[in-house]
């Protein structure tokens, strides 16, 4: 498109591109916006390097004036969005992408690729932090996806409320909080039960989390009150029927003299497995696989359009794409969330016309709030949002919008938007 557009002269049109959701996964009563601190920091560092132009120019995928062009590629325009942490609805235009043809265009795959996988980890997320009734949950799901993509997984759960994750890395980037326990293999690994225990308490102190469902659940954890003492940290319970294993685990701690001992549960849990558990005494969770791969949503469906654009005069035009089965809907946009006199979300109102330039964020509590903030303008990034302090005031912001939301939008059971996008 790029090279067509070179040619054809179209490519320095100014325009504004647009992502969003025409729909939420099926059954979501809202989705959670997640990705945008990743994104920022990789557009800034999109470019195009002598390997990669050698290999266009090898590979005769372009012509020359189109890698001349690509070789001196940076993003110069203006990206305005929601808030990371934000609650988006069908329509949201999430983020808009103002810049020439060629500059937008060129970021579809990066911005879709990191919003969509991103969000639908944070939505699954947040479903799950709602109904764990204020229990801290770990992010534990690594090897249940790519290398990379665990790393992104563990920050988007972080801002959706998880309390700490598994994966170092995420830790080091982020500045998330990590945790971690001993698994089987470490059991296994050792003569007796007991062994295991004692060179896990040797290592870490008695403050450490033991595994007790190697062998024998009460066997496991009068070995491991045994061995740490009735100051035992925490035991990790990864098998069996949950509620009927913790409810019993629990009354042996309890009579072993370990009250303050916790109780983590593992084992394929999401959010329909964490509400089976409220009246379980269970002191916190870890997830993997479901929430890494969005319970069951791994991409949020979202998708990147050309709104608008400017023509010979200078006067911006709205576009759309008008087949019946993917409408959307063209030009610039602002959007805002209309709350009650409770501070409780009643709509979603996308506004047509001149665009996000003039609008500025208002503070939570008023009854319409401002959704879009400028994120990069001229090519420059908000540093604000980007980095360790960037994913701490996403996480802020995220705790705060759900503050807003109606509580039918915390059922799990299947429903449409919590609250209706309208056009103004």
């Amino acid at each position: 498109m790029v090279d067509a557009a070179i040619s054809s002269g179209t490519a320095d049109r100014e325009c504004m591109f647009e992502a969003f959701a025409r729909r939420l996964p099926p059954g979501r009563r809202y989705g959670i916006l997640a990705g945008t601190g990743r994104l920022l920091e990789l557009v800034r560092a999109f470019r195009f390097t002598d390997a990669e132009i050698g290999w266009l120019e090898e590979n005769a995928v372009v012509r020359r004036p189109t890698l001349d062009w690509l070789a001196n590629y940076a993003f110069s325009g203006s990206i305005w969005g929601y808030q990371e942490g934000e609650a988006y609805f069908p329509g949201s235009p999430l983020l808009n992408v103002q810049s020439t043809f060629a500059e937008g265009v060129l970021l579809e795959t990066l911005i879709l690729s990191v919003l969509n996988y991103d969000t639908s980890v944070a939505s699954a997320a947040a479903r799950m932090v709602s109904v764990s009734l204020g229990r801290p949950l770990a992010e534990m799901g690594s090897r249940r996806t790519g290398e990379y993509s665990a790393v992104a997984a563990a920050r988007a759960a972080y801002i959706a409320g998880f309390s700490s994750t598994s994966n170092l890395e995420a830790g080091r980037s982020w500045g998330i909080p990590t945790m971690g326990t001993a698994a089987h293999s470490f059991m296994l690994l050792h003569d007796t039960e007991e062994d295991a225990f004692r060179a896990q308490v040797a290592a870490f102190g008695v403050g450490t989390t033991l595994l007790v469902d190697t062998y024998d659940v009460p066997t496991g954890i009068a070995l491991a009150v045994a061995v740490a003492g009735p100051a035992l940290g925490s035991i990790r319970i990864d098998s069996g029927d949950l509620p009927t294993v913790v409810a019993a685990a629990r009354a042996q701690l309890d009579a072993l003299g370990a009250v303050q001992t916790r109780i983590t549960v593992t084992s394929d849990l999401d959010e329909h497995a964490i509400a089976a558990l409220s009246a379980s005494p269970v002191d916190a969770f870890g997830v993997g696989t479901s929430v890494v791969t969005g319970s069951g949503e791994p991409a949020a469906g979202m998708v990147y359009k050309l709104v608008a654009h400017k023509n010979d005069s200078g006067q911006w035009t709205s576009v759309a794409k008008t087949s019946t089965a993917k409408l959307s809907v063209g030009g610039r946009k602002t959007a805002l969330r209309r709350l009650d006199s409770a501070g409780i979300a009643r709509e979603e109102i996308v506004q047509l016309g001149d665009g996000p330039e003039g609008a500025a964020p208002a503070p939570h509590g008023g009854l319409e709030r401002e959704l879009l903030v400028p994120l990069v303008q001229g090519g420059v990034v908000d540093e604000r949002y980007v980095g360790v302090a960037g994913t701490q005031r996403a996480r802020q912001h995220h705790a705060a919008v759900m503050q807003e939301l109606p509580i039918e939008a915390f059922r799990l059971g299947r429903g449409d938007a919590v609250i209706p996008t309208s056009y103004r």
